[in-house]
C-alpha cells in the first residue's frame, strides 16, 4: 500500500501535512535523489501550477527542496496538467511536476508527478519517493529563498500543438458554444485556443482570483454551464476542472454529456476514419454497461481497468489502444497526449459531432444508462472480497444472476475505512435486490454500520 500518494499524486490540503511546506521540502529532495538513480544526471525538473492561492508558496517549498536535492529545476508557471505532461514529454526534462488538487476546493493542493515519456510516475517510483521521505529520516533544508527560473514558451508550445490537431475539418467554424474554465488553469488559455480555431464562443469561470476555483463552476457543477446554454441557445457547452485534466459537456437541452458519451461518439468517430486501432475502447470499472453493450454493437471491445487515469493509460498499453478514459471526463487519446486532456477532449468532441450524421440531442435520446445503485459499508478490515468464505460465494451468486444483463462492482476506498458496492443492470429492482444483499453480508462479515 502506498503511504503518501494516491490515483492522482499527493492531495491534502494546502498547509497541512503532506502539503505543509517542510514536507513539501522533503518530497523535493526524495525527488531529486530517485530521478538521479534512475538518469544518472542531475534531474531537470519543470514544475507548473493551477489558480490557487496556495500554489506559489507550495512551488517556492518545492524549488527549496529541489534545490537541495541538487537538481536543475524550471517554473512554467500557471499551466494545465496535459500541458505540463506535455512539456516534459516533448523537450529535456526528467520528470514534471504539477501543483494542483484538479476539482477540488481552493483550500486544497497536491503535487502529480510525471515522467519523462509524460505519463504519470509508476507505482514502483512513488514508493521509492515515499520510503525516503519517510523512512530515511531526509533532514528539512529549512526555508530558503531560492528564485524561480521561468520557462514560459512551454505554454505556447502546447498551445501551438493543440491548434494542429484541432485545425483540421475547418476547425472549430460553425460551432456556436460555452465554455466554463472553472477560474482554473484552462481560463487563461482556452478561450484564446478555441477562437483561434474559428468557435463562435462565450465564456464563464474565466476570472479566477485564487480562491474561486471550482467554486459553483467547472465539470463538478455544470447547472450554471447548463443554464448558459439553454439561455444563450448555443450548440453545446464544454466544462474543464481546475488543471483542465478533465472534460465534460451539456448537449443544448441542458443534459449531461459525461465521459462515457464522449468515448462512445470518439470511438465511433475514430472507427469510422479507421483509426480505432484494435477496436477496442479502455474504460473504468464504473463506466455505465450501456457502454459495454452500445459499443458491443458497433462491433467495439470495452477493456476496464482500475479507476485513475494512470491505471487507464497502463491498460491501454497493454491492449494497444488508442482511446480510453473515466466517466469523469478524463479522456486519453494516446496518439496525441500521455494523459487526460480537457482541451483536447473538447476540440474531438466536436470534431465528432460535426461529423454525426444526427444531432448529439438525437443520439443522447437514443442511450439509456442502466440503472445503477451504490453503497457504502464501513469496515473495519479489507481482505480479498473475492476470495472470502462468505462474501465471495455471495457475489459470485450475484454475478450469475445479472450475466449478460448487468455486473457487480466492489472495491475499497483508497482513503477511508469503506467498501463500495455498486451494482447495476438492466432491471431496476434486480439491482436493488443485490446492492442491498451484498451490502448486508458485507456489513455482518466485515462491520457495523453503512453509511
Amino acid at each position: 500500500m502506498k503511504r503518501l500518494f494516491g490515483t492522482d499524486g499527493i492531495r491534502g490540503v494546502a498547509g497541512e501535512p503532506p502539503l505543509d511546506p517542510a514536507t513539501v521540502r522533503t518530497f523535493g529532495i526524495a525527488l531529486a535523489a530517485v530521478l538521479a538513480k534512475e538518469t544518472n544526471h542531475s534531474p531537470r525538473i519543470l514544475i507548473g501550477r493551477d489558480t490557487r492561492q496556495s500554489g506559489e508558496w507550495l512551488r517556492d517549498a518545492l524549488f527549496t527542496g529541489l534545490d537541495a536535492g541538487r537538481a536543475e529545476f524550471r517554473d512554467a508557471g500557471v499551466i494545465t496538467t496535459p500541458g505540463l505532461a506535455h512539456a516534459v514529454r516533448t523537450t529535456v526534462y526528467d520528470a514534471g511536476v504539477m501543483i494542483s488538487a484538479s476539482h477540488n476546493p481552493f483550500e486544497d493542493n497536491g503535487l502529480k508527478v510525471f515522467a519523462a515519456n509524460g505519463m504519470k510516475l509508476s507505482d514502483g517510483l512513488e514508493r521509492e519517493i515515499e520510503s525516503l521521505m519517510l523512512d530515511s529520516g531526509i533532514e528539512d533544508p529549512g526555508e530558503k529563498i531560492v528564485a524561480p527560473c521561468e520557462d514560459l514558451a512551454i505554454l505556447d508550445a502546447y498551445l501551438q500543438d493543440l491548434e494542429k490537431l484541432g485545425s483540421g475539418q475547418d476547425g472549430l467554424r460553425g460551432c456556436h458554444l460555452v465554455l466554463d474554465c472553472a477560474n482554473g488553469s484552462a481560463a487563461p488559455v482556452a478561450p484564446r485556443l478555441f477562437n483561434r480555431l474559428g468557435a463562435d464562443l462565450e465564456t464563464i469561470g474565466t476570472a479566477p482570483d485564487g480562491r474561486n476555483i471550482n467554486l459553483n463552476c467547472g465539470s463538478l457543477h455544470l447547472e450554471g454551464l447548463a443554464k448558459e446554454v439553454r439561455d444563450r441557445g448555443v450548440d453545446l457547452g464544454i466544462a474543464f476542472d481546475g488543471d483542465a485534466d478533465r472534460a465534460l459537456a451539456v448537449d443544448r437541452n441542458g443534459r449531461t454529456v459525461d465521459g462515457d458519451h464522449i468515448l462512445y461518439l470518439a470511438a465511433r468517430h475514430l472507427k469510422r476514419l479507421g483509426r480505432l486501432r484494435n477496436d477496442v475502447v479502455v474504460a473504468t470499472i464504473m463506466s455505465n454497461f450501456w457502454l459495454e453493450k452500445q459499443l458491443e454493437d458497433e462491433g467495439i471491445r470495452l477493456v476496464r481497468a482500475s479507476v485513475g487515469d494512470k491505471y487507464v493509460l497502463e491498460m491501454m498499453l497493454q491492449e494497444d489502444a488508442v482511446l480510453g478514459g473515466e466517466q469523469s471526463g478524463h479522456i486519453i487519446f494516446r496518439d496525441h497526449a500521455t494523459t487526460g486532456d480537457g482541451i483536447l477532449t473538447g476540440i474531438m468532441l466536436l470534431h465528432c459531432i460535426k461529423q454525426e450524421a444526427d444531432s448529439l440531442e438525437t443520439i443522447m435520446d437514443r442511450i439509456l444508462p442502466y440503472p445503477q445503485l451504490l453503497i457504502n459499508v464501513r469496515v473495519h478490515e479489507k481482505p480479498d472480497l473475492r476470495i472470502h468464505p462468505v462474501i465471495g460465494p455471495a457475489v459470485q451468486e450475484a454475478e450469475r444472476a445479472l450475466k449478460g444483463t448487468g455486473r457487480v462492482v466492489l472495491r475499497y476506498s483508497g482513503t477511508e475505512p469503506l467498501t463500495r458496492v455498486m451494482v447495476e443492470g438492466r432491471d431496476p429492482d434486480a439491482v436493488r435486490y443485490h446492492a442491498k444483499r451484498l451490502a448486508g453480508i458485507i456489513k455482518r462479515e466485515l462491520g457495523n454500520t453503512t453509511t
